[in-house]
């Protein structure tokens, strides 16, 4: 594997401040060298402690002031393994609870179409939501443990259904309404037919990239199935503010489905009952997420309310740097992690943005434009969107002042050094561009920027508070320290370890997901490395598909970052996937680049000699693929991650069938071609 051992020496990007040590995890580690009488006088200092001390976590507890019934008497009891322990298990208390602590005129979330038609709602207008939709959910008999499920666009709607749930102490488990295809309605009822909701919210029409989508068919198809696993009632959604009707329209549609409502009649049912918050363990489930399921049925993970609570806001305080006066924005659909995270900013009594629509659409500039106009101080970026920021040559400082961003987090794919660079300078040396990087098996994050410590072009600052991260090699040894690339893990339990995954009531599939690999260890499946000058982190990439010709490893991320750093080729490729092709009859593997040209520009022998170029001079002879081919398309997560490992099975002579949660399932039809390699060896001698 490669290692960053010999690199030469590396300049911040971004320095911290004076302001930084008045930074809330800064505060935190004063408080804990006062109440535990220690001496600790780092970021690292702390984060050493947290990882040593299960006390670390009442700390953090008492620190965020955690509202609870019942406080908690110790931290850890014994529990089904060595990382599924019981947390807090004397402890009582309630997840929208905590979210809803702020009740005053003060903005809680603003909820903003593609046209930029706006609806503000104040914390104690949405305490008023949530009171009415619980009590319609009481009324039509959810109670405790049921599950809610909601097929609903970025809006005011989805956080309302998402707290009255949890209020119930139900569990809550959303999509997006992406359902312009039979693939993606299969990807819901993939999804929902695994955990048999006894609600479902679903819209009825979306309005996305300047086209309204009639979903009334999509939505009584999925109605009518989740009838046979346990649905009692199916509400429909007006249009919202998509700048359509109000109104449910045509409901001739659902006139044979007796098991559906619409919303106003679904409100109107309930009996003004005034908001009450069920009080339960912390270890209550509280949403279940979906695992990208690409190639096959999504793990139905269900995280826990005190888990998600305390390490969201950890996060989103210590290391966002979010508070009280803070406009939190996230761009981010409702069946991703990140909206959970982005809901966790009303935790700290902060403005949320919801945005619903495409950040493409009607362009860049005007999606970047808004985020400076509504003067957001917290923003939550892919790197896909700053590629592309990047590739069309576009200034954000020509576009909007972003006088109140002091925070940009990227996450969701591999930022390369290049593309990190650029950002920093772009957005000034006041805003502070971060890597976070976590996963929805966590929904949190396992390393994060510190708004004390210096940033690196590529690199992640430091681990999360709590979690103990290390860099194994393939024989399951620590390689932490050595600057070498290796798998990451995590060595030892934290409050957001997964409960289960619904149905598996053994255990058995969630244990084999993540602990099989290097047994008793919690294994991500990505590849890490730390650098030993900086100790920043880079992520390179899934482990499952590195890239190993010749017994060469890399990450297909490396690639990526020569290829970014080249301006001729960045300024002709608009996107890449670079996967490894190992077919039964072949005797080693090849590596495959694939490329998207940007309009305007022609895919020739000589992109082709630059790009192999490039990568023999940024990386080695070793590291340079085997062939490079254009294609129309890169296959996508409905989140933006590339799919490489569907790409790897399907070039490796297998057949993959993409499930719901590929955005664009038709792009992978066109990698079936390449399991003949022979014959494109035959077209170039020619």
């Amino acid at each position: 594997m490669s290692s960053v051992d010999s690199a030469p020496p590396q300049k911040a990007i971004w320095e911290p401040s004076a302001d930084g040590a008045f930074t809330s995890v800064e505060a935190f580690r004063r408080e804990i060298n006062r109440k535990r009488h220690l001496s600790l006088n780092s970021y690292f200092d702390l984060h050493d402690y947290s990882i040593k001390d299960f006390n670390f976590w009442l700390d953090l507890w008492q620190y965020l002031g955690i509202t609870y019934s019942q406080p908690p008497t110790k931290v850890v009891e014994a529990g089904r393994s060595a990382f599924q322990i019981t947390w807090f298990p004397s402890a009582r208390l309630n997840y929208a609870e905590n979210l809803l602590q702020r009740d005053d005129d003060g903005i809680a979330c603003s909820a903003i179409t593609e046209k930029h038609v706006t609806q503000n709602v104040s914390y104690r207008q949405l305490r008023a939501m949530v009171g009415e939709m619980a009590a319609a959910m009481r009324v039509n008999g959810l109670v405790v443990g049921d599950r809610v499920a909601a097929v609903v666009s970025n809006n005011i709607t989805a956080v309302i259904l998402a707290l009255a749930t949890t209020s119930i102490g139900a569990i809550y488990t959303s999509t997006a309404p992406d359902m312009g295809s039979k693939a993606c309605i299969l990807g819901i009822l993939d999804r929902y037919t695994q955990v048999n909701p006894k609600l479902i919210f679903i819209e009825s029409e979306v309005f996305y990239a300047g086209k309204t989508l009639d979903l009334r068919d999509k939505a009584k198809e999925v109605i009518q199935s989740l009838k046979k696993t346990g649905l009692t009632l199916g509400i429909l959604l007006p249009s919202g503010l998509s700048g359509k009707s109000q109104n449910i329209p045509d409901r001739s549609v659902f006139s044979r489905l007796r098991y559906s409502i619409t919303l106003d009649a679904f409100l109107g049912s309930g009996d003004n009952r005034p908001l009450t918050f069920e009080q339960l363990p912390f270890q209550h489930p509280l949403v279940i997420l979906y695992s990208s399921g690409t190639t096959g049925m999504p793990k139905c993970i269900v995280h826990s309310a005190g888990g998600i609570l305390m390490q969201t806001k950890k996060e989103l305080g210590f290391f966002y740097n979010i508070g009280t006066q803070d406009t939190f924005f996230q761009f981010t659909t409702t069946g991703w992690m990140m909206w959970v995270v982005l809901l966790g900013g009303l935790s700290w009594g902060a403005r949320i943005i919801l945005y619903d629509g495409s950040p493409f659409h009607p362009s860049i500039p005007s999606f970047l434009r808004m985020i400076s106009d509504l003067n957001v101080s917290v923003a939550g970026l892919s790197p896909r969107f700053l590629a592309e920021v990047h590739g069309q040559g576009l200034e954000p400082s020509e576009i909007g002042s972003f006088e109140a961003l002091h925070s940009i987090a990227l996450g969701g794919a591999i930022l390369t050094p290049p593309l990190h660079q650029w950002a920093q300078k772009a957005f000034g040396k006041s805003t502070r561009v971060f890597i976070a990087m976590g996963g929805t098996d966590v929904c949190s994050a396992f390393l994060v920027s510190v708004p004390s410590l210096s940033i690196y072009a590529g690199e992640i600052s430091a681990i999360c508070l709590g979690y103990k991260i290390e860099v194994f090699d393939e024989s399951g040894k620590t390689i932490t320290s050595s600057g070498r690339t290796g798998e990451m893990v995590c060595t030892r339990p934290h409050p957001s370890v997964p409960l289960f995954f619904w149905g598996d009531e053994s255990g058995e599939k969630c244990h084999n997901a993540y602990f099989n690999h290097f047994p008793g260890v919690w294994r991500q499946g990505d590849l890490m490395v730390v650098n030993p000058k900086t100790k920043g982190i880079m992520v390179l990439g899934r482990s499952d598909g590195v890239l190993n010709p010749k017994g060469i490893r890399f990450g297909s991320g490396e690639i990526y970052s020569v290829l970014e750093d080249n301006v001729e080729i960045n300024a002709a490729v608009e996107e890449s996937i670079c996967v490894g092709q190992r077919r039964p009859q072949d005797n080693d593997e090849r590596v495959l680049l694939f490329v998207k040209m940007r309009k305007g520009h022609r895919f020739s022998q000589r992109i082709v000699k630059e790009i192999k170029g490039a990568i023999r001079k940024g990386l080695s002879a070793r590291h340079v693929p085997e062939y490079v081919f254009q294609v129309e398309s890169i296959p996508v997560t409905v989140n933006g991650k590339k799919i490489e490992i569907a790409v790897k099975q399907i070039v490796s002579g297998l057949q993959s069938k993409p499930s719901g949660a590929v955005a664009n399932p038709d792009s992978l039809l066109q990698f079936y071609k390449y399991q003949k390699i022979e014959d494109f060896e035959r077209l170039y001698k020619l």
